[in-house]
């Protein structure tokens, strides 16, 4: 079986993979393969390592567009090596895969989405309105790499937490549509205790 994990960050694609992965899958995770090829700019001149969310910052932040732009290209190319090996591979059917995604797939394009629907059945992990504002919390208060594209802007006189309160929904919305759209099954957020 070869299944693509796809939602929004804290959907729980990472737990779900790594149960997986205890169960003999082959994992792919894009975040940490992300981070791997990213190393050279996570590294700060003290020589300690930052986290890929700290790197990427807030929307709101200088040269973020920039990062954003850098973070996206080595997400396609990873998930094109994740693609070149599923295609290789397509023949061993003993061999159980579990791609865990990031929020961002949505982005890669639309080859890269077909191809990944091709190789591996898609598994849209829902996200209830209930967790929607935990989640944006956990953003603000420690970031993971979020793309917004054109989905966030400050309004004059707004606090960053504001405007990210307002534009969340407005990217949560957009990103849910085009979820649904690549996805194969979509599944219920399942509340892990």
């Amino acid at each position: 079986m070869r299944i693509s994990l796809i939602g929004m960050a804290g959907a729980g694609k990472s737990y779900w993979s790594e149960r997986l992965a205890k169960q003999g899958f082959r994992r792919f995770c894009c975040d940490d393969l992300i981070a791997a090829k990213l190393a050279p700019h996570l590294t700060r001149p003290d020589g300690t390592v930052m986290e890929t969310g700290a790197w990427m910052g807030f929307p709101d932040e200088r040269d973020y567009k920039q990062r954003e732009s850098q973070y996206l290209s080595c997400e396609i190319e990873v998930l094109n090596e994740i693609l070149v090996y599923l295609e290789r591979h397509g023949n061993n059917l003993e061999e159980n895969i579990v791609v865990d995604t990031t929020g961002s797939v949505i982005y890669t394009g639309e080859e890269t989405l077909r191809k990944l629907r091709l190789f591996t059945r898609v598994v849209y992990l829902l996200t209830p309105p209930e967790v929607r504002e935990k989640l944006l919390k956990a953003y603000i208060a420690n970031p993971h790499p979020m793309l917004w594209r054109d989905y966030y802007s400050r309004a004059p006189g707004e606090t960053n937490e504001e405007s990210l309160a307002r534009c969340y929904p407005r990217l949560f919305f957009a990103r849910e549509q085009l979820y649904d759209r690549y996805a194969d099954v979509r599944v219920g957020f399942h509340k892990r205790n």
